[in-house]
């Protein structure tokens, strides 16, 4: 007689090693163990990091987690272009390694038999490896749909001669505000600086030009369906033209925990997010943190900390260690501005907080947070939606330019900075999203909506576990 643990259906996930791309997953294989599904979670690159940053609570509860190789002694940012690379050259053999040795273990007792796979958009070269064995893939994109329909489109953008560009006076000559009228599904007056920033190269070969398209062309098609961490409610056009050419593309978003405003409870930092929050009033703080990649300059830092300073607004901002591009250099000069933590951080007037980490969830969710200044990744934007706070979009790179266009002119919840931003831009910014979150408020209804019971989200993503479970199509169910 087959064991109890036999008879699961065994899921295995496999994101991009990026710790912005294993949050989305992680949230997946939580809600699959909790429905009784065996999880094997593929990722050693960032457990390490996942583990510093949160704490062994945040990989609970998932099967098959591999031990963690060894850590690197520092968090430095990542290098997407060579981890793109590298992946895509050498991924395909670790994926079928990894599936024949979960079937070894199957055959000896150990685990269920792989039922179903989960692969990350950017890892999407699994599909070929596991479908050729046998086992029905879904490819997981964790970014937007705006995004991924962006993608979509980076073949015409070179069959169309916008891409590569010409020369690099293109990036300054006004070239990138073409407008693209012609992309279906996009919003109106979207430009070619609007779409993903890999197109911003004058090199044919340029790897992740060419990697995307493989991901689009090849890779997508070839899956038994598509994932995607957003709700038809918030990206319908989007998705509209995303299922045209992909038709089983399925919106389970927003994966975030909180969709209401309360308190913060316990944390890593401390306990300072939590008592400082609670000390201000409802709405009237800034939060500022530019994610798990991201990097600037000194000087950069030191606009944003003197107009967030001017704007007279409280503000509780997360610099990572490696967030600074020429910091640590052994010079001895301050990261901040001379005189700015003793005026602002130190000073006990309670106008600033800075800390290395934080859960953004749960202060995003927090009664006292009013904006959140941003990189717009897809996390963070998510997040912001489901909490109900207005963002202020200082986009970094990829698709993150693509969301800040929709946050600001299609969703109406956001407030776009430019690159080079000085401290009165990032005061007036600052200024004119406090206090006007109705927009955001409104899209956290709709996105608290979707993953309600009955909601649109919910039923895509009950189906999807169906399906895992006994071979059962999903039924697409847009609102």
């Amino acid at each position: 007689m087959a064991s109890p643990a036999a008879s699961k259906p065994h899921v295995v996930l496999i994101p991009y090693p990026a710790q912005g791309h294993v949050t989305p997953f992680l949230r997946l294989a939580k809600a699959l163990h909790a429905r009784s599904f065996h999880v094997t979670f593929h990722t050693e690159f960032n457990r390490a990091r996942l583990l510093r940053s949160r704490g062994a609570a945040a990989v609970a509860g998932a099967d098959g987690l591999p031990p963690p190789g060894q850590p690197a002694e520092l968090d430095a940012t990542q290098d997407i272009w060579a981890i793109c690379e590298a992946t895509r050259r050498t991924g395909p053999g670790h994926v079928r390694a990894l599936v024949e040795r979960l079937g070894r273990e199957a055959a000896a007792g150990g685990v269920p038999p792989v039922s179903f796979v989960v692969a990350d958009g950017a890892m999407g070269f699994a599909v070929h490896v596991t479908k050729e064995m046998g086992i029905p893939t879904y490819l997981f994109f964790t970014h937007s749909a705006c995004g991924l329909l962006a993608y979509l489109n980076f073949d015409q953008l070179v069959k169309r001669g916008y891409v590569p560009l010409k020369d690099e006076s293109c990036l300054t000559n006004g070239y990138l505000d073409n407008r693209l009228d012609w992309v279906a599904g996009m919003i109106a007056g979207v430009r070619l600086r609007d779409l993903p920033t890999f197109i911003r190269t004058t090199d044919p070969d340029d790897v992740m030009l060419n990697i995307t398209m493989k991901q689009c062309e090849l890779d997508a098609p070839a899956a038994d369906g598509i994932l995607l961490n957003t709700f038809d409610g918030l990206e319908r056009a989007a998705l509209d033209a995303i299922r045209a050419r992909l038709p089983n593309t399925i919106a389970v978003g927003p994966s975030a925990r909180r969709s209401r405003r309360g308190p913060l409870g316990p944390e890593r930092e401390d306990g300072r997010c939590a008592a400082w929050l609670d000390a201000h009033a409802d709405a009237a703080v800034v939060y500022a943190n530019f994610g798990s990649i991201t990097v600037m300059g000194r000087a950069q830092v030191g606009e944003f900390a003197r107009g967030l300073a001017a704007a007279g607004a409280p503000f509780l901002w997360v610099i990572r260690p490696d967030m600074v591009r020429d910091a640590g250099d052994g010079d001895g000069e301050p990261l901040l501005p001379e005189g700015f933590e003793e005026e602002v951080v130190a000073s006990g007037s309670g106008r600033g907080l800075m800390v290395g980490w934080c859960d953004q969830e749960a202060v995003l969710g927090h009664r006292a947070t009013g904006a959140f200044l941003s990189h717009c990744g897809w996390n963070s934007t998510v997040e912001s939606l489901a909490a109900g706070v207005p963002m202020l979009c200082w986009p970094f790179f990829s698709e993150q330019v693509t969301n800040c266009r929709y946050a600001c002119e299609e969703w109406g919840v956001g407030v776009e900075m430019a690159r080079d931003a000085g401290r009165r831009e990032v005061e007036a910014a600052v200024r004119e999203v406090m206090g006007g979150g109705e927009k955001a408020a409104a899209m956290r209804r709709k996105a608290a909506a979707a993953v309600a019971p009955g909601g649109s989200s919910r039923r895509n993503l009950e189906s999807l576990f169906a399906e895992i479970a006994g071979g059962v199509q999903p039924v697409i169910n847009p609102v």
